[in-house]
């Protein structure tokens, strides 16, 4: 092993941090100590020979200090050196922090860094195995520990006790006797004393970030009150009168910023943990991660509707904790018993074009108002979909950015969000793409106007409106099947121009008990931040009456609606319900709609418009045929839909224009689908020709 390079226990300043330099001065104080031990054996002789490298740490040693004479000495001296760096030092020492913060002794102090020995040189490891045959192990155990470092054996359980319990060691076989407990320091931490870069922590989902990458707290964009509050955290936070900061809202309205920007304030960067859980290796090493990174701990967090997380104090860190969460779900535990919490409103159209100017983005003329008032985006999002509008429009030549620019960056941003329990929906052309009746089309254009300015609406209502009135639209199309209600939310969309997304209803719900009210609470809390027009085809199915409760599938079906009716309400974006069952529908629910909006079958004027949208230009279909078939046959628009396209394929088949026979047979078709009676009289005269027809649908049937 004689290839493996010592340790740089005599290593200048030059190039290195407080932190690395104090390490090593820790570190050095240690090997010391290991040394004067291994030096009063009987066996030192055999030891030194059978591992040279120690002659060579020996060495490097007695040249810090040449004059002291013995082992002893030279242990003491070393130690005293590392107390008086802790003191003079004016910067962060991670070690240092973590023995304030754990209130541990010298020896525990020992103890931890011979027990990462092995992490800086791995000659020790054989050296560990030998002295403590037959113990299978390249790590020093308990007994061992006590002998190298420790003032007597007796004072070394306590000390080791404490690491244990702090998590800052760990014993993997704590089944063998307490002496033989092999202890290890989690790298993570062992990085982090050593003074190695914070960002480097080798942990899923957790991450250091600096404090230079936040803004002032002069500079957050948020409305005047709050931004007023906030502004006093720093020194709230600071003396512990808050023990947790928690801010709720929706991703993207700076919740990570706002902390971010408090704990620059103190002088701390922040230690982001996604999702931690108190029992996954995280949670263990969270508080002592912060403490060694000069880090306030951060938990982003997402508990389900109606759950409480229970949340245990951080081992190893007493300071201040930021969480992050949505509107849904609780929180309980030693850790938020000093917690405050404030709600981060989504931005509103000063704040909004002040994201953007900050994005520095290059908008052609009048672009930035359009952008502003159309795109309900949370600062966060502006911030993605920036550089990706800009990438848009060079990608088409432009070194402006426009408003189809923006919209083709947030559909980007919606589909890595939305589409696991959401269906993305092709908009249609717009309002010329339906055909309805006279009050249904002004209904529509009038929930067009609702959806246009529900921001302005909520802002312009009257005093009673302001606790109860959100920029939500809550919007249901009722009427029987293929009336053109999925058409209608899709034509909505087109003309606000924004993504229409349907919900799955088979990814919502699901067979476990408060699943399908996470699934539900997920796509509908991913759809109001991203500001899409959500869809809930059949929305019957969740939103059905409620029963007398017989047994617990009773019970849990009317949670599911008891939640539903709570999260609509409170809803901030656009939702679209479409049912052709409405009288199933729970009364409660109607009376949270905004607008309702019936439909019903296409009479004969509507029938036939229907029918010259759908048909080819080029068919050659009769006028008296076409308006036979569409005062006689009562179909609906989503038969209509399906009979043209069906005659265009019997056309095809044929090889000639669409004609009378390829209309009627088609229509015909969709009646026997139906299981009623064809209406008009048979129109063909050419027998052949409606045999291979038949045929033809037989093969695709």
């Amino acid at each position: 092993m004689t290839d493996v390079p010592m340790m740089s226990l005599n290593q200048s300043d030059g190039g290195q941090s407080a932190a690395s330099r104090h390490f090593r001065l820790s570190l050095q104080a240690v090997v010391a100590r290991l040394l004067h031990t291994l030096a009063s054996d009987a066996e030192t002789t055999q030891i030194n020979s059978n591992y040279p490298f120690l002659t060579g740490y020996q060495a490097q040693l007695q040249a810090a200090e040449p004059q002291l004479l013995n082992s002893w000495e030279r242990a003491q001296w070393w130690e005293a050196r590392a107390m008086a760096y802790t003191q003079e030092a004016t910067a962060h020492l991670p070690l240092a922090a973590l023995a304030h913060e754990n209130s541990l002794s010298r020896l525990a102090l020992r103890v931890l860094l011979a027990a990462g020995l092995v992490e800086e040189d791995i000659r020790f490891g054989a050296l560990f195995a030998t002295l403590q045959d037959p113990l299978p192990a390249r790590r020093p155990c308990i007994g061992l520990l006590g002998w190298l470092v420790g003032d007597t054996q007796q004072e070394i359980w306590p000390a080791c006790r404490t690491l244990l319990e702090q998590g800052l060691v760990v014993a993997d076989n704590r089944s063998e006797p307490r002496a033989e407990w092999v202890l290890r320091v989690p790298a993570p931490l062992w990085d982090a004393i050593r003074g190695t870069a914070a960002t480097d922590l080798h942990l899923p989902n957790l991450h250091w970030l600096s404090p230079d990458g936040f803004p002032t707290l002069d500079d957050l964009i948020l409305p005047q009150t709050l931004h007023a509050q906030i502004e006093n955290l720093p020194a709230l936070m600071g003396s512990n009168t808050i023990g947790a900061l928690v801010l709720r809202g929706m991703r993207g309205t700076g919740r990570r910023t706002v902390i971010g920007s408090v704990a620059r304030a103190l002088g701390y960067g922040i230690l982001l943990a996604e999702q931690a859980k108190p029992d996954d290796e995280r949670w263990f090493l969270l508080g002592s991660l912060a403490t060694l990174t000069h880090a306030i701990p951060v938990l982003r967090l997402d508990p389900g509707p109606g759950e409480t997380l229970e949340l245990p104090a951080l081992r190893g860190y007493t300071g201040p904790v930021g969480i992050t969460l949505g509107r849904s779900g609780g929180l309980g535990g030693p850790l938020v018993e000093q917690a405050l919490t404030l709600v981060l409103p989504p931005p509103d159209p000063d704040a909004r074009r002040r994201f953007w100017a900050r994005a520095d983005v290059p908008f052609d003329n009048g672009a930035l108002d359009e952008v502003v008032e159309h795109f309900l985006l949370t600062g966060g999002h502006i911030q993605q979909a920036a550089a990706l509008s800009l990438t848009y429009a060079q990608l088409d030549g432009r070194q402006w950015v426009e408003g189809q620019d923006v919209q083709r960056s947030t559909r980007a941003l919606n589909r890595q969000a939305l589409e696991t329990l959401a269906t993305h929906l092709d908009a249609a052309q717009g309002w010329s793409d339906l055909v309805v009746g006279e009050t249904v089309a002004q209904e529509l254009r009038a929930l067009e106007q609702r959806c246009r300015e529900r921001e302005r609406l909520r802002d312009g209502a009257g005093p009673a409106f302001r606790r109860s009135l959100n920029r939500g639209v809550r919007a249901m199309l009722t009427g029987p099947s293929g009336t053109g209600k999925t058409l209608a939310a899709r034509a909505l969309a087109a003309e606000l121009g924004l993504d229409l997304y349907r919900v799955d209803l088979a990814a919502v719900v699901n067979k476990y008990i408060g699943e399908t009210e996470r699934n539900l609470n997920q796509v509908l809390s991913r759809a109001e931040e991203l500001d899409v027009v959500l869809l809930l085809d059949e929305g019957d199915a969740l939103m059905s009456k409620r029963t007398e409760v017989r047994n617990a599938n009773d019970r849990y079906a009317n949670l599911e609606t008891n939640y539903l009716l709570q999260r609509l309400e409170t809803y901030e974006g656009i939702v679209v319900v479409t049912t052709n069952a409405g009288q199933r529908i729970d009364t409660a629910f109607l009376r949270r709609l905004d607008v309702i909006i019936p439909f019903a079958p296409p009479n004969v004027t509507e029938r036939w418009l229907i029918w010259t949208l759908h048909l080819p230009a080029d068919n050659r279909v009769s006028p008296a045929c076409l308006e036979e078939v569409a005062s006689r046959c009562a179909l609906t628009g989503g038969q209509i839909r399906n009979a043209a396209l069906h005659a265009t394929l019997l056309a095809l088949e044929t090889g000639q224009p669409l004609g009378d026979a390829h209309l009627e047979e088609a229509v015909q078709r969709e009646f026997r689908k139906a299981g009623a009676a064809f209406p008009m009289r048979q129109v063909s005269s050419n027998g052949d020709q409606m045999a291979r027809l038949r045929r033809f649908v037989d093969q695709m049937s």
